[in-house]
C-alpha cells in the first residue's frame, strides 16, 4: 500500500520520513513516552532512525502497519504519532498512539484518532478496532473513550513492555459505532 496523506479541521496525517528522524527522537525523550509506550528506553537517535527510516516504510509497503506522523494542518512542528497495525486476517486492527508532552489536553490526539479510525473501517476494510494500553495509562483510555471505543476489559499479563508483563486494558471500536456499514454482518450476543 502507498503511504496517504489525511486532513482533519486542524490536523495533516502524513508518512514519517527521514526528515522528521529529529523530532520523533526529541519526543521520545518525554519520559511519559517511554514509561506508557514499547518504545526503547533510554530513547536513542538509532531507535529514531530505525522507526522513520525502516519500520514506518516497511509497515506501509507490506500493508501491515499505517503510521502517521500528526503536525498542525497549516504547518508546524510534529505534535503526535497514530498508528494502525494489522493483528488479524479477519480485519482486526489495532491502533496505537503518542502525543509530544506540548501538545496534550488539547484535542490533537482525540482528532487524529477519530480521522484514522474512519479511514480504517473505510479504506483498509477492518471489521473492528482495538485499542491497548497498560492499565494505569489514563490519557490514553480517556483518548480511547472520548473516541469511541467501548473498554471491554482487563488482560492479564497481554503486554511486555521493558521485559516486563504488563496487565492491559483493552478496547474496541467497529464500524457501526460510527455510523458506518460494515463489510460483514454482526451479530451481538443476547441478553
Amino acid at each position: 500500500m502507498e503511504p496517504i496523506t489525511l486532513t482533519t479541521e486542524r490536523l495533516l496525517l502524513r508518512t514519517f520520513t527521514a526528515e522528521d528522524t529529529e523530532a520523533v527522537y526529541r519526543s521520545c525523550q518525554d519520559p511519559d513516552i517511554q514509561r506508557w509506550t514499547t518504545v526503547p528506553s533510554p530513547y536513542e537517535w538509532q531507535h529514531a532512525a530505525e522507526f522513520t527510516e525502516h519500520m514506518v516504510p516497511d509497515g506501509w509497503r507490506n500493508s501491515t502497519m499505517c503510521t502517521f506522523a500528526v503536525l498542525p494542518r497549516e504547518g508546524g512542528p510534529l505534535m503526535a504519532s497514530v498508528s494502525v497495525t494489522l493483528r488479524t486476517f479477519s480485519g482486526t486492527w489495532e491502533i496505537g498512539f503518542w502525543t509530544g508532552k506540548e501538545h496534550r489536553g488539547r484535542g490533537v490526539m482525540a482528532e487524529a484518532v477519530t480521522a484514522v479510525s474512519h479511514w480504517s473501517f473505510m479504506r483498509l476494510g477492518a471489521t473492528r478496532l482495538e485499542w491497548r494500553a497498560e492499565v494505569g495509562n489514563t490519557g490514553s483510555r480517556a483518548v480511547a473513550e472520548k473516541t469511541g471505543f467501548r473498554v471491554e476489559g482487563c488482560l492479564r499479563a497481554a503486554l511486555l513492555n521493558k521485559d516486563t508483563l504488563r496487565d492491559t486494558w483493552v478496547g474496541s471500536l467497529l464500524p457501526s459505532d460510527l455510523g458506518l456499514t460494515g463489510t460483514h454482518a454482526y451479530l451481538p450476543a443476547g441478553p
